[in-house]
């Protein structure tokens, strides 16, 4: 009986150790120079002060060199000034910790592949999480966080400390400037504009992210924030320079504009809002800049109202 029972565990070890080598075959690894293959397979080291990422910190996801697996992110790494990069904390579940051959540290290598990355100190007092993963640079390989995508839009609807008052407030814009478009004198000054002798209204640019806020949302938001319907100005506002316009890129946010356009129209509105092609936009002088913001007032001809 006993006999059955070591033969049964040691065929179970048997194949397990079998199941291991052959998914490790069956992993696509890179090929590894001989400098690599000394750190990552023989469990070397690098010289400190060495590595390439010793002192980088570009934001984005450090890699195994070998596999490709994801191990640790940027925000993660700081500087410990041992020469070789240092992460106080690691991705979930990526990174593996055994005892060292030497007996007296613990070594870290990749969860997927098995590749030697370094070794792991605990209780330094170098940040709160108490770990310091020191990593041979050799071992990693980094992937640049994708940049935000940033698109742009143009609106004007009466004065423009009140328009960007309230586009600033809202999810996706990450950057707003008051100025000038429509006309024909370059770098105007406000004094110029409010003249209505140059042809600009006052316009801000939008800086947003599509992926969190589109066009579309821009333009409905737009129409509930003033008076579209006001032909001489906005508010108390009188004058060319503070008409309702959308000033549109390419003919995609032009349909837009007028899509929603129709609609306000069949709600029974009369639209005085102009449709004009992205001109020059010119910034207006700083002191306009987040008007609101630095004086602490809030809008007089700008007031939010749901439609859509």
């Amino acid at each position: 009986m006993k006999v059955y029972l070591i033969t049964g565990i040691t065929v179970i070890l048997i194949f397990s150790i079998w199941a291991q080598h052959k998914r490790q075959n069956n992993m696509k690894l890179n090929k590894l120079t001989a400098e690599e293959e000394r750190v990552i397979l023989r469990k070397g080291t690098e010289l400190p002060f060495s590595g390439e990422y010793n002192n980088f910190y570009q934001k984005g996801t450090y890699l195994c060199k070998q596999c490709n697996a994801p191990l640790y992110r940027s925000s993660d790494k700081f500087d410990s000034g041992c020469g070789w990069p240092a992460f106080d904390d690691e991705i979930p579940g990526a990174v593996i910790r055994q005892p060292d051959s030497d007996g007296k540290r613990t070594e870290i290598i990749c969860a997927n592949c098995k590749g030697h990355l370094g070794h792991v100190f605990l209780n330094e007092h170098l940040t709160p999480k108490e770990t310091r993963h020191c990593v041979n640079s050799i071992s990693l390989t980094f992937k640049p966080d994708k940049p935000e995508e940033i698109s742009k839009a143009y609106f004007a609807s009466g004065c423009f400390w009140g328009t960007e008052y309230y586009f600033k407030k809202l999810k996706g814009v990450t950057a707003t400037t008051v100025g000038f478009m429509g006309g024909t004198k370059k770098h105007p000054t406000y004094k110029e504009v409010c003249s209505q002798k140059t042809g600009h209204f006052e316009t801000i640019e939008i800086e947003y992210n599509p992926e969190i806020v589109n066009y579309e949302s821009l333009i409905k938001f737009f129409f509930e924030i003033h008076d579209f319907t006001q032909t001489d100005g906005q508010g108390p506002d009188i004058g060319e320079q503070y008409l309702s316009v959308i000033f549109y890129a390419n003919p995609e946010e032009k349909a837009i504009a007028e899509e929603y356009i129709r609609k306000l129209t069949a709600m029974g509105y009369k639209v005085a809002t102009q449709l004009r092609p992205v001109s020059d936009f010119w910034p207006a002088e700083d002191y306009h800049q987040d008007y609101y913001e630095h004086t602490g007032k809030t809008p007089y001809c700008h007031k939010y109202h749901k439609i859509f």
